[in-house]
């Protein structure tokens, strides 16, 4: 009886060795931190992955909100927390890519502090302006800016459809003139009212706006057209380069995770995103799936840090 028992055990064990990565640690939870409040954009797709996430790795994924002080909050908490895939953070490019040429004295090192697992999610910025406004595509807008002063409604100093805007307005010597708002959301309000000529901003946050006949959409500020704004040309296509500006959101961990655990939250997130619910959802709401190595998400979070901090400081941009 007792060597039944025995043998037994050890098939049970070398077939619980056998499962994928992703099918072990069941019962298990995992914390997806998110620097927003509930309700907004990154909230959605937090909430969107979760449950294929959870499947995919044999954990429960619990969204949790530490919101405040531009994503430095959150940051903080994941590059402190055990570095073993428990504690995970889905975060804007802002509080990584553009906190660091924002702040004198971030109190953490994207790059450093914490670990690269994957891009989640691109958010291209879109051009948007009053329906009566006479500019039908890029070069109308670019022409019209050159004639007479244009306003830029954008949702804080320092995010990125303020930095969008300052890179056009740098390339093309257009007359832009910032408009500074505490949220996207007033922002887009006085575009609709004509209060404001202008807004650059997340598809996602737009696109209802768009669909409804409230806003115009004038231009993409990315490499290729939108597939839900196929008419919509980019500002490249009329020969206006360098003012792509992408809000991507990516999955970090803390400072530390191993190489098995980076890949294996990695995967588990590709697999997620390919789940036909979740891209789905994720893509009519204008958000564009794109899983990505963790070399390639530290590539670009390089990147974009030299860039952004670059239009930064050569406009003495402070945060608000």
């Amino acid at each position: 009886m007792l060597r039944r028992s025995l043998v037994a055990a050890t098939l049970a064990a070398a077939a619980f060795g056998t499962l994928p990565a992703h099918a072990q640690g069941s019962g298990k939870s995992v914390r997806l931190v998110v620097a927003f409040p509930p309700g907004g954009p990154v909230d959605f797709v937090a909430r969107t992955i979760s449950e294929a996430l959870g499947k995919e790795l044999g954990a429960t994924v619990v969204v949790e909100s530490k919101a405040g002080g531009n994503g430095i909050i959150a940051a903080e908490y994941v590059s402190k927390a055990p570095a073993d895939g428990s504690v995970l953070w889905l975060s804007s490019a802002g509080a990584v890519a553009i906190n660091p040429g924002l702040y004198k004295n971030l109190p953490y090192n994207p790059v450093t502090d914490l670990t690269s697992i994957s891009v989640v999610v691109r958010n291209d910025e879109l051009l948007v302006v009053n329906p009566k406004n006479p500019a039908t595509g890029p070069a109308d807008f670019v022409a019209n800016a050159k004639k007479q002063r244009t306003t830029l409604a954008s949702s804080g100093r320092g995010s990125v459809p303020h930095l969008a805007g300052e890179l056009l307005a740098d390339i093309t010597k257009a007359q832009l003139v910032d408009v500074p708002y505490k949220g996207a959301a007033p922002a887009i309000t006085d575009v609709m009212a004509g209060h404001v000529d202008g807004f650059f901003g997340d598809v996602p946050g737009l696109i209802g706006h768009v669909r409804a006949g409230r806003l115009k959409p004038v231009a993409m500020a990315a490499e290729q057209r939108h597939p839900l704004l196929p008419d919509v040309k980019t500002f490249k296509e009329v020969g206006i380069e360098g003012v792509d500006s992408d809000n991507w959101y990516a999955l970090f961990g803390p400072k530390g995770m191993s190489a098995e655990d980076t890949n294996r939250v990695g995967q588990a997130l590709k697999r997620a995103l390919e789940t036909p619910a979740v891209k789905e959802r994720l893509l009519n709401s204008g958000t564009l799936p794109a899983a990505s190595s963790p070399a390639e998400l530290q590539a670009l979070l390089q990147k974009d840090i030299a860039k952004w901090t670059r239009v930064i400081r050569e406009k003495n941009i402070t945060a608000d």
